[in-house]
């Protein structure tokens, strides 16, 4: 972890994450990180339209480094925050936040409730296969 200071006070962290900075938590914590780059190399031969696809739906730049792993760390995220809607158990406020946020980063800038959808179905479908690569590689 390493501290960002502003006005000498700790304001977040940056975690390090294998050569790629991230902030907050993330989704790929669940998963060896040597594994989980190589299923993601391997999601990437069948699905790289749908990166870039999903990259511009939510306004993330694919000229910038390890973008691919960003876009992969948003939907596995946003699976986990379906999952949470779709529980019996009621969220707590940050995953409420969390969820809200992604929504409203999907959302930003469509005219209609398809142009959504079909970002939100191309999330799950990238998220469900990396873990199914994922998995058969144990």
């Amino acid at each position: 972890m390493i501290p960002i200071k502003f006005a000498n006070k700790d304001i977040f962290k940056i975690k390090r994450v294998d050569m790629v900075c991230m902030q907050g938590s993330s989704a790929l914590d669940k998963y060896d990180l040597k594994k989980a780059h190589q299923a993601l190399k391997m999601l990437l031969i069948d699905r790289s339209n749908e990166f870039r696809v999903f990259a511009k739906g939510i306004g993330y730049p694919t000229n910038t480094k390890d973008w691919e792993l960003i876009v992969l760390n948003f939907c596995l995220d946003f699976v986990d925050c379906f999952n949470v809607w779709s529980n019996s158990t009621p969220p707590d406020h940050n995953q409420i936040h969390k969820c809200m946020t992604q929504m409203r980063q999907i959302a930003n800038g469509k005219s209609n409730m398809t142009e959504v959808t079909h970002l939100q179905n191309i999330a799950y479908l990238i998220a469900e296969d990396f873990k199914s690569i994922y998995k058969r590689m144990e």
